[in-house]
């Protein structure tokens, strides 16, 4: 079997998070992983166990990578479903608070009528204790007065009577005593039914807030694992949209570029344009100036010219030889004569 020499670097993007940490996301890496682990090194040499090393710290590797981004992803996911988890305790604390104000008055009402029933049934048997100790005090009186003034007539007999009365008392009061144990025990008897009977509704009431609270988080769960899909979906899309306005941002990037090349170009040009410009009028300029400046020393030197011609003809005329008169006028036309000079 061919050696594996390495893994591919594992990098996981924050975008990929919500297809990769999904049923099966990892499957391309693990089967990346289980093929690199079929290598079989040489265990009898120091070079295949270096390899055995050398896989194993790239399986324990590329599990870091997977996992720690991993993580990270289920982390985000948690801290977004716990607002929801925040708001819907508040929502289920706020309306079992309701429910029982709701209830607060009829408890109150329920509990002072069992008071008031077992105040009212302590007073009944006080009253009837209260009753029988005085009939039994009237008739012991009675009885007394009658066995006394029997006594005078019949001592033994009076003594018997006493006796029979004195046990009779007692009978009547052990059977007081025994009807209010009775009494006691069928109370305690009817209040630990009621304790029981408390106890079970409390029981039921505990298991119906079990049941409520396994629905509510299945129901938690199941959002959550909603939201985490509508989550991966808006990941997936915002993905694609930000692909696509990559796509449009260099699209329209590069059509801004060739643009601006166009219009460096266009400037460019414009400038050189300019200077060639330029340098035309500042060469028509100056051969204008030239030529204007020729034409006017021409002029001049005309003008001079004639203005001499006619000078050496008026000093001719005044009686100078022509030769003379040349002569004189070039003189004073060089400023060789300095008092004397031509007026152009």
């Amino acid at each position: 079997m061919s050696e594996v020499t390495d893994l591919t670097v594992i990098e996981i993007k924050p975008e990929q998070a919500p297809v990769l940490y999904a049923p099966n996301g990892l499957e391309e890496y693990l089967a990346e992983i289980r093929e690199m682990a079929k290598e079989v090194p040489d265990v009898t040499t120091k070079k295949g166990r270096d390899r055995i090393g050398s896989l194993a710290r790239l399986v324990g590797s590329s599990k870091t990578a997977i996992e720690k981004p991993g993580r990270a992803y289920l982390k985000r996911l948690k801290e977004a479903v716990k607002p929801a988890e925040v708001e819907l305790k508040r929502f289920a604390d706020e309306c079992d608070a309701i429910r029982d104000a709701i209830l607060k008055p009829r408890a109150d009402w329920e509990a002072e009528q069992e008071r008031i029933a077992a105040e009212n049934q302590m007073l009944a048997w006080h009253e009837e204790a209260l009753e029988m100790n005085s009939a039994f005090d009237a008739s012991a009186k009675l009885k007394f007065e009658t066995d006394h003034e029997m006594a005078l007539l019949m001592d033994a007999a009076f003594d018997r009577d006493a006796a029979e009365a004195k046990a009779e008392a007692e009978r009547q009061r052990v059977a007081h005593e025994e009807e209010l144990k009775r009494q006691a025990a069928e109370q305690a008897k009817r209040e630990a039914a009621e304790a029981a009977q408390r106890e079970i509704d409390a029981a039921a009431a505990r298991e119906r807030e079990t049941l409520l609270a396994k629905e509510r988080a299945e129901r938690e769960a199941k959002e959550a694992a909603e939201l985490s899909e509508r989550n991966r979906i808006a990941a997936e899309q915002q993905a694609e949209a930000d692909k696509k306005a990559a796509a449009e941002k260099a699209e329209r990037d590069k059509q801004e570029a060739i643009a601006e090349e166009k219009r460096k170009a266009q400037a460019e040009a414009d400038r050189i344009k300019r200077e060639a410009d330029e340098k035309e009028r500042v060469r028509l300029a100056e051969e204008k100036r030239i030529a204007d400046e020729a034409a006017a020393r021409a002029a001049d030197i005309e003008h001079r010219r004639t203005i001499n011609r006619q000078s050496v003809a008026e000093l001719v005329a005044a009686g100078l030889p022509a030769d003379c008169a040349q002569k004189c006028v070039e003189a004073i036309a060089k400023g060789a004569v300095a008092a004397i000079r031509i007026t152009y």
